[in-house]
């Protein structure tokens, strides 16, 4: 009943509540990341959904256009506070997690969740075995276990082990723990960068 019925119910009811601020704030970090170089203000990617489903996540553009997509060892993004693919706005949209914001599009359309497993980047899905791709029983989120307790600090291999725990055993007390969890994380800055 959690799964199914109670968390769509407060995705979409939280979503319709935040919108005002939502708006106010995309519009603002819009024009500052149109002014700074005139590239594009979103930046879109495929990604896995539910049942491995792919769809196209929205996120605020932090980079710089036609930035050359670095990658960790493991597959995972690269991510470090000297990388100078960052806009200026985009370090601080990256710092905040700020760039994550227009997820919530995706929630509205009941593409996402506010929280789930991360959405995984399509072609992850041939490399991962049958039981790990388990974790796409659920819905992804824009936090979740993962983010809440390591944020982008994890190996790719730890990750799909706790997001698979996580989408084997989702509760509602383990969703309102996350939940603080994250919003602890955000406003303390703490683990934004895996290469620092």
């Amino acid at each position: 009943m959690y799964v199914n019925i109670i968390k769509p119910l407060f995705d979409f009811v939280f979503t319709l509540l935040i919108l005002p601020f939502l708006i106010i704030i995309l519009i603002i970090f819009g024009i500052l990341i149109k002014l700074e170089d005139g590239g594009s203000i979103f930046y879109t990617s495929l990604r896995l959904g539910k049942n491995g489903k792919p769809f196209k996540m929205y996120k605020l553009r932090s980079m710089k256009v036609n930035s050359v997509d670095l990658r960790n060892l493991d597959g995972t993004t690269y991510s470090s506070v000297n990388d100078d693919r960052l806009t200026k706005i985009g370090k601080f949209i990256r710092t905040t997690s700020i760039d994550e914001l227009p997820q919530f599009i995706n929630v509205l359309f009941f593409k996402m969740s506010v929280l789930g497993p991360r959405p995984d980047p399509i072609e992850w899905y041939e490399k991962l075995d049958v039981k790990t791709r388990e974790k796409y029983s659920i819905k992804p989120g824009i936090s979740g276990y993962t983010q809440a307790y390591f944020r982008n600090t994890l190996p790719l291999e730890k990750k799909n082990q706790y997001e698979l725990f996580y989408a084997k055993n989702i509760n509602i007390l383990m969703d309102i723990k996350i939940f603080f969890r994250t919003i602890y994380r955000v406003l303390k800055k703490e683990s934004v960068y895996r290469n620092d």
